[in-house]
């Protein structure tokens, strides 16, 4: 299979369904059902990846960023109170994010909030720790990232983090923060991409980083394992969309970094319409590879389904959950 054809998507920071362009050049690109296939080899390959990866840094406004190449997409809120990350991105890649935070100025790191548990997410946590930040999380990725986790799509079973390593203040439904003048609001989805997702909103900025409920411009990971749902993540959609208006910089955990709500609106148009022809589907009765055959996506895959989680796998994702 050839590299596809992406002239609006980067070819990094893609880590957990999705390899990125360091990974691509030293080891050439899998079809989508090599790569679920090897799961277990994919996140160690993802991992070696992350080693060597590029870090672009994407200048929002009122002194936030957003950082593409380590695992998610990570926003950056600079400042006198130190720097404030949302996400941790994946440990390895270390070496470059430290190099384009201290790009954006001197400050110490003085607090990392994580979206959810998964690894190119939580990854970094130990050495941001170390490094200065108080780790702040839904009590459910808490949870996640101290136990061994399995997550069953990837046949693979994730290590607890080092206690330090692990959010140290955790919330059940909302905490808000003020740092470095800006007022920070995070909000409890409820089960979406996993049961811990929280998105985060700079309040006069107009910044909302959505986490993994939102993957821009490809069809996303459900991780059934540990508590999501195609209709969670309609859900989170539909309280992205709330909380947005117009002129909103919608910070995505995949895909391009830099949204907007037009971009999210059709993200989640995209998962309805799915969501409803594969139930119809199941309700007539056919099997899963039969819906699969029938192409519920098609209308969507060329521009959401170019990507690792290809059309048939994400049909396969949402069955499970209608």
């Amino acid at each position: 299979m050839g590299t596809p054809e992406l002239p609006s998507l980067s070819r990094r920071g893609f880590c957990l369904c999705c390899v990125g362009g360091a990974f691509a050049a030293t080891t050439g690109w899998l079809t989508p059902r090599q790569a679920f296939a090897e799961a277990r080899g994919l996140v160690s390959l993802i991992k070696d990846s992350a080693a060597t990866s590029p870090i672009t840094t994407y200048k929002l406004r009122n002194n936030i960023s957003v950082l593409e190449g380590s695992g998610g997409n990570i926003a950056v809120l600079t400042g006198p109170d130190g720097k404030l990350l949302v996400d941790a991105g994946i440990g390895v890649s270390r070496p470059q994010l430290t190099k384009a935070l201290a790009e954006l100025g001197k400050e110490p790191i003085a607090h990392l909030i994580n979206t959810h548990w998964h690894f190119d997410h939580a990854d970094g946590n130990e050495w941001l720790q170390a490094a200065g930040a108080k780790i702040i999380a839904h009590e459910n990725t808490r949870k996640h990232l101290s136990v061994v986790q399995r997550v069953e799509d990837w046949d693979y079973n994730f290590l607890a983090l080092p206690a330090s390593a692990v959010p140290a203040q955790v919330f059940a439904k909302e905490h808000d923060l003020k740092v470095n003048g800006a007022s920070i609001a995070m909000r409890y989805y409820g089960p979406a991409h996993t049961d811990g997702d929280i998105s985060v909103m700079f309040t006069e900025a107009n910044v909302l980083h959505a986490g993994d409920t939102y993957w821009n411009g490809i069809y996303p990971f459900i991780d059934y394992s540990t508590g999501g749902s195609i209709n969670g993540m309609i859900t989170a959609s539909d309280a992205n969309l709330a909380a947005a208006n117009n002129d909103t910089i919608v910070i995505p955990g995949h895909g391009k970094p830099v949204s907007n709500k037009a971009e999210l609106q059709a993200f989640r148009d995209m998962l309805v319409a799915i969501r409803d022809n594969v139930g119809n589907l199941k309700k007539q009765g056919k099997s899963r590879d039969e819906i699969v055959a029938a192409k519920p996506t098609a209308a969507f895959d060329a521009n959401f389904g170019q990507f690792l989680v290809d059309p048939g796998y994400f049909t396969r994702l949402v069955y499970e959950g209608v």
